[in-house]
């Protein structure tokens, strides 16, 4: 029943997706109507809908091997082909990371795979994900379940080589099988794992990532330094026979603690094979206690909540899928766990959609009310004092007129000083880009590679990495000195339109470098792990230390250009609420002034005049209604806050 509720769940959750991209569309159609459409309101708008859209979730499944990974994706994902899919078997089965995911553009089910050969290239699994020629394809035939548990068993596949090979490929030999042949070693065969495959929950965006043990976490430094990272939520398998070992402490310390620091990922323990501490002598009482004992003492050695814990038979559970058995189900306690990715972890990605699409928007919108409620009411006013007036009302059209005119004229000024502000900040937008331009990148990357080219010792190769990290942090540090002149900038800015404007006060938006700082501090901590970790074989060293620094400077350029882009957009986006509310002040006075012209000319009586009058009110009172009806569907809560009755929006429009 759980998976069929996180189903559910998940649906709500894309169908909540598809109505934000709906309403958000027609609030720029409704702009566009009022003719209030700005390019930089567009472009907003535009990324929001960018976001919306691209959106997926990702669970990542991370542990030693032999904890039962690549079982629990089986019970979860396959249960219904009546016999495991992936390979799970005692030993090292899955040698390489797998992702399973649904491929739309895609007429067929498939397996591609990227031999282990390629690591002899500079290039990355990203990169090679846009090379299809370079992958092995393999169809999946989802009628027949051994020929897809057949096509599922390449992907544990291994091939023998030389030992000097399985070096220089970047596996470190001791942590390799041996054969029977002398020199010899047993690599994985492949690099990587797409699996594109036509599952309800993958179909609504589910991503699901299964690693290797800690041997290939080393081994594939994109792995930990880039896939992990971009995942929501990890899922660390543990075994209930053996507790947490010395190689699960070193993956949780070294690959996964760290990911769940900044709030963007969450991080589950789940404890498998607890069936092993079944025993139907002793009671089910004392069974529940032994469990308890274990869930207490692993949330403590990992420093997690005993509700991030989860205790399961993941074999149990597949079996109990396969068989109908209700009762064994429940006993192997996986709904606790699909309640988990249920309840929390698509209701952590609400949150942060929520925060980083609705309240923009909203704030958006938030605006363009606040205008038209300005001039309906200026409007009502004026409306009151024609219905109010006996003879000719002429003259005081004329000076309400003279009166529009004046206000029109003020915003008009504030316009043009909020262009000037525009300029000057974006002169400091251009501050902080020149300080993380590209060529200053790509010189502290050329210095690096030199002196790790020109290093045959391990001091050297420890200094070029120092020094290189030492290059970017100081780069971050001028940075964060210019974003604190723009914020200043810019704080000055909105203090002076909240003065002048009191019922319209806005928050400044403020450029935060620290979670970049953040960024580069933990990749650079992967790096001094990696430095600690080296072995003492020179040619291991020089082609370990080529390729883990090959991955870490293109997430360093990742974050250089997701800064930049950032900046840039900060820069742009920074007053536009601002001018969004002057421009759209401007725009309804110049309607106003030619509605009240047109009143003048008219030469009926003043009772004429009223009606015509009224009839702008409602005009104007249509488009308050039809933006406040969008404003109302966008603040709806998204699925699972709406079950729970929680409402947020952001601080600038709290109820």
């Amino acid at each position: 029943m759980s998976m069929e509720r996180l189903s559910q769940q998940i649906d709500a959750y894309v169908t909540w997706k598809r109505e934000l991209i709906r309403d958000i569309t027609r609030y720029r159609t409704w702009l566009e109507h009022c003719r209030l459409n700005t390019a930089d309101v567009d472009n907003r708008l535009e990324r929001a809908l960018r976001l919306l859209r691209q959106d997926h979730i990702t669970l990542a499944f991370v542990g030693e091997f032999s904890r039962g990974k690549t079982e629990l994706i089986n019970s979860l994902f396959f249960s219904e082909y009546g016999q495991r899919m992936l390979p799970s078997r005692a030993g090292r089965t899955t040698m390489c990371p797998t992702e399973l995911f649904f491929d739309p553009r895609s007429e067929r089910p498939y397996i591609r795979l990227l031999p282990i050969e390629t690591r002899m290239a500079d290039a990355s699994i990203a990169q090679f994900k846009r090379v299809p020629r370079h992958w092995v394809n393999i169809p999946l035939d989802t009628s027949d379940p051994a020929n897809m548990a057949d096509a599922f068993a390449q992907v544990a596949r291994t091939k023998a080589m030389p030992v000097e090979q399985a070096i220089q490929l970047g596996f470190l030999p001791d942590m390799l099988e041996s054969t029977d042949r002398p020199g010899m070693v047993l690599v994985p065969a492949w690099r990587h794992a797409l699996v594109n495959f036509d599952h309800p929950l993958l179909r609504q965006g589910l991503r699901i990532l299964d690693t290797p043990g800690l041997n290939a976490l080393g081994s594939e430094p994109e792995l930990t330094l880039s896939m992990l990272p971009s995942a929501q939520s990890v899922l660390f398998l543990l075994a209930a026979d053996s507790g947490i070992t010395a190689s699960d402490m070193a993956i949780w310390q070294d690959h996964v603690r760290q990911l769940g620091e900044d709030g963007q990922c969450s991080l589950y323990a789940v404890l498998n094979k607890v069936d092993v501490l079944w025993d139907d002598l002793a009671g089910d009482a004392f069974v529940g206690n032994a469990i308890q004992r274990i869930r207490e003492s692993t949330a403590r050695q990992l420093g997690i909540g005993q509700d991030a814990v989860l205790p399961l038979s993941a074999k149990q559970a597949l079996l109990a899928k396969v068989r109908g058995d209700r009762d064994l189900l429940a006993r192997s306690q996986l709904e606790n766990l699909e309640a988990l990715l249920c309840e929390r972890i698509v209701a952590q990605k609400e949150r942060l959609l929520e925060q980083a699409v609705v309240g923009q928007v909203l704030s958006l919108l938030h605006n363009s009310q606040q205008t038209l409620r300005t001039r309906l009411e200026r409007i009502r006013e004026q409306r009151t004092l024609l219905d109010g007036q006996q003879q000719d009302s002429g003259q005081l059209l004329f000076e309400m007129t003279a009166r529009t005119k004046d206000d029109h004229g003020q915003h008009h000024r504030r316009l043009l000083n909020l262009k000037t502000n525009q300029r000057l900040l974006r002169r400091q937008g251009e501050l902080l880009r020149h300080t993380l331009r590209s060529e200053r990148l790509e010189h502290h990357l050329e210095r690096v590679r030199e002196k790790l080219q020109g290093s045959w010792t391990t001091l050297g190769i420890n200094q070029a990495i120092l020094g290189f990290f030492q290059a970017v942090e100081g780069d971050l540090y001028t940075l964060r000195h210019e974003a604190e002149l723009a914020n200043r900038i810019v704080d000055a800015i909105y203090q002076r339109h909240n003065r002048e404007n009191p019922l319209n006060a806005l928050d400044a938006p403020i450029f935060d470098v620290e979670r970049y700082v953040r960024e580069l501090a933990r990749l650079q901590d992967k790096a001094d792990r990696f430095r600690l970790h080296l072995k003492t074989l020179l040619t291991e060293q020089r082609l370990l230390s080529r390729r883990f620094f090959s991955t870490l400077a293109r997430e360093v350029i990742n974050l250089h250009q997701r800064l930049r882009e950032e900046a840039e957009h900060w820069a742009a986006d920074a007053l536009m609420p601002l001018m969004q509310y002057t421009l759209e002040n401007k725009q309804l006075l110049e309607t106003h002034m030619l509605r009240l012209k047109a009143l003048a000319q008219e030469t009926q009586q003043a009772r004429r005049r009223s009606l015509l009058m009224g009839r702008y009110q409602e005009e104007l009172e249509k488009q308050l209604a039809e933006a406040s009806e969008i404003f109302r569907l966008l603040r709806r809560p998204a699925p699972l806050q709406r079950q729970a009755r929680v409402v947020t929006l952001p601080g600038s429009q709290r109820a």
